[in-house]
């Protein structure tokens, strides 16, 4: 089984990851090291700020990465953001059983309800040298964009982001 989670910024995608991988013991797989990798290597023009541009360059190589997993029998955890709305697209009927995506977005009112409380949990798992360009209206667009994006598939926290999660947690079962 592959885990797609995707989402927008601060929203809790690699704190899902690592708890899907503490629980399972399943490997999982940051777009965004993929991403710093390219770029610091050299093996890419773009860079961090190149948000559109990175997911039409990232996701190719990730859906061949899942492909091969499915392929090769093995549990996945995908994590990060670049990964399109017409993700299953890239996949025949034969990998599309074996896959579950999950995009997790905050609600307008969280944000503006919970800003100072999500900001200080944005190093929890990564270390973000520099999150001076997060405000509360930059989260609430890219939210809003990633549930007009994914639609009914995504998990909207609205009140309790830990009992979200939580909840969330309990219906993915990998085996």
């Amino acid at each position: 089984m592959v885990i797609i989670i995707t989402g927008a910024s601060h929203t809790g995608k690699t704190l899902l990851a690592q708890r899907l991988l503490e629980r399972y013991s399943v490997p999982y797989l940051s777009i965004d090291h993929l991403k710093m990798g390219l770029i610091r290597s050299g093996n890419t023009d773009l860079t961090p700020e190149d948000d559109d541009k990175l997911t039409g360059y990232l996701w190719p190589i990730v859906a061949e990465m899942i492909k091969t997993a499915v392929e090769n029998g093995q549990s996945l955890i995908v994590e990060g953001c670049y990964v399109p709305a017409d993700w299953r697209s890239y996949f025949g009927a034969e990998y599309l059983d074996s896959i579950r995506a999950v995009c997790l977005a905050m609600t307008d009112g969280y944000i503006d309800s919970r800003f100072d409380e999500i900001v200080s949990h944005a190093s929890d798992i990564e270390r973000r040298k520099d999150d001076s360009c997060c405000t509360a209206e930059r989260l609430k667009e890219d939210n809003r964009a990633f549930i007009r994006r994914f639609g009914e598939e995504a998990v909207l926290i609205g009140e309790d982001h830990e009992k979200t999660l939580s909840e969330l947690l309990e219906q993915i079962v990998i085996k």
